[in-house]
């Protein structure tokens, strides 16, 4: 028998019907097919959305007169919470605070006015602000995140008194854990409205 190797020529297996060969190497996702899946992803975002529900329990508390407090997760702040809770705790805001910047008082309803102006051009996380709820001392103002549409519930009060408080609560519908995006939301108002010669009551 001859020792000499043998060859074997057999054809490349035929792809199943319907199927089509691709080549092992051929392994990057291409630019434009990158952005086709992005396109789908939007689209798939804008057909399910994840809006969620609005809480039950937003607004104006009746015993005692506060806005609520926040759930048992890291995705809200609030002004009615402890001092001693770090994690859900965020000082009112005074529009009139001592010796301040703008050498004069304002109304409750003019500090509402710059509230909305504020409110309305301010978008630290590119989230869109809807305010669909506007009464004389509350305002309720829903973000969408610009992705899958997310809702994060933002509430300001102004309590009755001779103090020029603003209370508020930041909050998201969904999600145990929002990497700081409330704390971050308020901190940018605050630092809006402080160019209006408002002021945190404490630090933050």
């Amino acid at each position: 028998m001859n020792s000499s190797a043998v060859t074997c020529c057999c054809p490349p297996p035929t792809p199943a019907p319907g199927k089509t060969s691709i080549p092992k190497n051929n392994t990057r996702i291409g630019r434009r097919d990158l952005v086709l899946r992005s396109s789908e992803l939007a689209t798939l975002a804008a057909l399910f959305s994840f809006s969620g529900t609005k809480p039950s329990y937003l607004g104006v508390q009746k015993s005692p007169p506060s806005l609520a407090l926040c759930p048992a997760t890291n995705s809200c702040v609030s002004t009615s919470e402890k001092m001693s809770d770090t994690t859900h705790y965020a000082p009112p805001w005074n529009y009139n605070p001592k010796d301040g910047p703008r050498g004069k008082t304002i109304s409750k309803d003019e500090a509402m006015k710059e509230l909305i102006e504020v409110v309305t051009k301010t978008k630290p996380d590119k989230f869109t602000p809807n305010i669909v709820e506007k009464g004389d001392d509350y305002v309720r103002v829903e973000y969408e995140s610009p992705i899958f549409g997310f809702v994060d519930d933002v509430e300001f009060w102004f309590p009755p008194g001779k103090k020029s408080i603003v209370e508020y609560r930041s909050a998201s519908r969904s999600g145990f854990k929002d990497f700081d995006i409330n704390k971050k939301r308020v901190k940018a108002l605050r630092l809006e409205l402080e160019k209006n010669g408002w002021a945190s009551e404490s630090s933050f």
